[in-house]
């Protein structure tokens, strides 16, 4: 409800791209291709994030602006406000720590992979 259906499957889109390049890596230790498409997935997953935070501050402060602040009507403004920046700040706090994991298995998976690729060459050339 606070992350919406649009942020909820496009996160899961990358997510899915990123696993599914990580295990590319682990099938074809020499493929740059999936480090590459992995990590622009989770590059996206921290776009979206930081759009969605810029996106609920946005329409925090518009539907602030469109709204008459009185004593009557300042409890729904502060309340609606409240709703957009907790999307916002949300979606930050979420978007980024897993773009960073991902971003970190990937890396780290390929380098294991190049370590491995190189210590059997050259214990095959001993």
């Amino acid at each position: 409800r606070i992350f919406g259906i649009t942020f909820l499957t496009v996160t899961s889109g990358l997510v899915f791209v990123a696993v599914y390049s990580w295990t590319r890596i682990i099938e074809h230790p020499g493929d740059r291709m999936w480090l590459e498409a992995g990590l622009q997935a989770a590059n996206g997953i921290t776009t979206l994030a930081l759009t969605y935070t810029l996106l609920g501050i946005s329409l925090g402060v518009g539907s602030m602006a469109e709204n008459e602040l009185s004593a009557d009507t300042v409890q729904t403004v502060v309340r609606n406000l409240t709703a957009q920046f907790s999307m916002a700040f949300l979606t930050t706090v979420v978007g980024l720590p897993l773009s960073a994991v991902l971003r970190t298995v990937l890396l780290v998976t390929h380098a294991r992979q190049q370590q491995w690729k190189t210590q059997m060459k050259t214990e095959g050339l001993s």
